[in-house]
């Protein structure tokens, strides 16, 4: 009977800079404001208060490139955009949640090792 194992998963600099993208300083937050409601530019500066427009057009741009994110020119006057979650991104709202939830849980455990390096320093 032939070995029918999966061959087991090998990160790829493609799959390092995915995730480099995408755990980034602000793109979680982005991702996770925009999966409550599309947003205006103004609208996701205010909900990340200390984002700077530079770093958030950056994080909205890169977003957008890898298909989380859709950028929705409004017919408003004056003309309007809005940011959206995209079908792929929306995809990652479990995974967010998972990963908050679990940051929030191993906190203080992480905080005591950081104490516990500190001190052996």
């Amino acid at each position: 009977m032939p070995d029918t194992a999966p061959e087991p998963l090998r990160m790829t600099a493609e799959h390092r800079e995915l995730l480099d993208q995408l755990l980034d300083k602000w793109s979680l937050q982005v991702l996770d404001t925009l999966c409550e409601r599309p947003r205006r530019f103004n609208e996701l500066r205010q909900a990340i208060p200390a984002v700077t427009q530079k770093s958030l057009t950056t994080a909205l741009r890169r977003l957008e490139r890898n298909g989380m994110v859709t950028r929705v020119v409004l017919s408003t006057r004056p003309v309007a955009v809005e940011y959206r979650i995209s079908p792929l991104g929306s995809t990652l709202q479990d995974l967010i949640d998972r990963l908050y939830h679990w940051t929030t849980t191993t906190l203080p455990e992480v905080e005591a090792a950081r104490e516990a390096y500190d001190r052996s320093e």
